[in-house]
């Protein structure tokens, strides 16, 4: 197979071997006898790799002309999209802290000529960015704060090479080009595209880290690209096949954008606006809950002209909620006349109509996990440490700001809560929701449905591991196979 160099000027690499064929972009791209050519390995070394570019456009044309360019045109794109930072940075983390234990600064600059390095003890990770890039010279710039880090990855010239390093450069250049093999990188067995959107700095994150690990992992074995997206990324959604989202939800925050974006766009969802816009709404789903004739506490909805027949209907003590409440954020409870008229007169300055609801004292609440229509998982949620909620925001300690919980196989629970739970979850239709029932007297009633309910490591995980993630990555592929 014929070998060809493809340079911008053939002069700046007058150094290799005579044998060798150096041509310019400009010939390549435009010379007939270039595309007619059957077999040939083109070795792509334009100074610019930028979309459009001449040297896009020599790796571009080598894979139609049926030629093997190195790098490939997908290098290029790739080498350029921010989500190669965090991949590069996970799949080689314990080669870049093993290879930068040793520096001091806070910052590095590895500069990779043809897979080598002026310093020998750079050679195993020199070695591993090419042969995932492909790129001939490349800067990698790594931060440390606890942990090296990839910062940004670069394609650069001959001509950016330090006057200190071009005599090496050039030998690896000759060492590389006289090689009979050359590694490239295994194919992505990538499929689908997946965005998990999740928030830094949550108060109430629906997964902790060690459930979006999981998350990814189980995906990346359903033949998912996975990247971990944030609020900001919006724009970048459009790229995506499926959304998976990981973040508090509410209506005016950017859970509800993305989905909406997403079901706009035909992008596979976990979950729909409509879920989010209904469950997020305590007035909406007291309605829903009494019409569906679902068994739930007493509840009534409260405005300016009925606070005192809704107590007399619900009766002392009562809890009240903002109709968006999430996590027990918005949730009182009114012991006292004056401390349920102090609180409505309160609640009523934020939104027009509230919910009183009667008062069902329980050492644990049932929450069950329904993934379009089936059940997923079963937990029972303990009151936090003294406290009549499974969340105490205000306690000291954040030990205690939430309950233990234990976790069980689905045909362990009552059947009553289990039917109460599916018959509950019907009324949103598709999707992924936790229904929270108390039981009463061996009754059950339904205390809220939650849209985006917690997959936490360690909890709702706890009794079927791993199935409970790929259940959901399998439904994300079910609606990707639906379209």
């Amino acid at each position: 197979m014929n070998k060809f160099i493809v340079v911008d000027n053939p002069k700046n690499w007058a150094f290799l071997d005579e044998n060798t064929l150096v041509i310019s972009s400009q010939e390549y791209l435009t010379n007939p006898h270039y595309s007619n050519l059957k077999k040939a390995r083109i070795f792509n070394l334009c100074r610019n790799y930028s979309y459009q570019s001449k040297g896009y456009y020599v790796s571009l044309l080598a894979e139609a002309r049926g030629h093997l360019p190195i790098p490939t045109v997908k290098n290029l794109v790739d080498l350029k999209a921010p989500k190669l930072v965090r991949i590069v940075s996970e799949e080689f983390d314990d080669l870049i802290q093993q290879s930068l234990k040793g520096i001091k600064s806070r910052e590095f600059v590895l500069s990779v000529y043809f897979g080598q390095n002026v310093a020998a003890k750079y050679k195993e990770l020199s070695a591993t960015f090419h042969k995932h890039f492909q790129i001939p010279f490349l800067h990698i710039k790594f931060s440390y704060s606890k942990r090296w880090k990839i910062q940004s990855i670069r394609a650069i010239s001959i001509l950016e090479i330090p006057e200190d390093h071009i005599e090496s450069a050039k030998q690896f250049a000759l060492q590389y080009f006289s090689k009979k093999r050359y590694d490239t990188p295994k194919l992505s067995k990538a499929i689908y595209d997946l965005a998990i959107l999740v928030q830094p700095n949550d108060p109430a994150p629906p997964s902790n880290n060690k459930a979006i690990k999981k998350f990814i992992e189980i995906a990346e074995k359903h033949n998912f690209y996975v990247e971990v997206i944030g609020p900001k990324d919006l724009s970048r959604l459009s790229a995506f096949d499926a959304l998976l989202i990981r973040q508090s939800t509410e209506v005016h925050n950017e859970a509800y954008t993305f989905s909406r974006k997403a079901q706009q766009e035909n992008i596979a969802i976990v979950d729909y606006p409509d879920a989010i816009l209904k469950c997020c709404n305590k007035v909406f789903m007291a309605e829903a809950l009494e019409n569906a004739g679902i068994p739930a506490p007493k509840t009534i909805i409260v405005h300016q002209d009925n606070i005192m027949e809704a107590l007399a209907e619900v009766k002392l003590p009562c809890v009240l909620k903002a109709p968006d409440s999430t996590f027990s954020f918005g949730v009182k409870k009114a012991k006292t006349e004056e401390e349920y008229l102090a609180l409505v007169k309160q609640m009523l300055q934020e939104s027009d109509l509230i919910i009183a609801q009667e008062f069902c004292p329980s050492d644990y609440d049932w929450r069950i996990g329904i993934l379009d229509g089936q059940p997923l998982y079963a937990c029972r949620y303990y009151m936090a440490k003294g406290h009549w909620q499974i969340y105490n925001w205000s306690a000291e300690k954040k030990d205690d700001q939430d309950g233990n919980a234990d976790t069980m196989a689905i045909e362990e629970v009552p059947k009553i809560i289990i039917d109460t739970a599916l018959d509950t979850a019907k009324i949103m239709g598709q999707g992924l929701f936790g229904i929270d029932i108390k039981e009463v007297n061996g009754k059950p009633l339904v205390i809220e449905i939650n849209d985006n309910p917690n997959i936490d490591a360690g909890v709702e995980d706890r009794y079927y591991g791993d199935v409970v993630y790929a259940r959901i990555i399998e439904a994300l592929l079910k609606r990707l196979e639906d379209k």
